[in-house]
């Protein structure tokens, strides 16, 4: 399964996220060519918008 289809598979939209693929963070460039394999560490990190009052 490649990154993206993973996100898709969680529903995540893959604008708003950043991914680190075992210790090595991705540019989403390559989620379609990235290779999601069994025993790899997988860091979804979703951006939230906000700021002070």
């Amino acid at each position: 399964m490649q990154v993206t289809q993973l996100l898709d598979y969680l529903k995540i939209d893959a604008r708003r996220v950043a991914v680190e693929h075992n210790l090595a963070v991705l540019k989403r460039a390559v989620f379609d060519s990235t290779m999601v394999n069994d025993g790899d560490q997988i860091e979804i990190v979703n951006f939230v918008g906000g700021g002070a009052r």
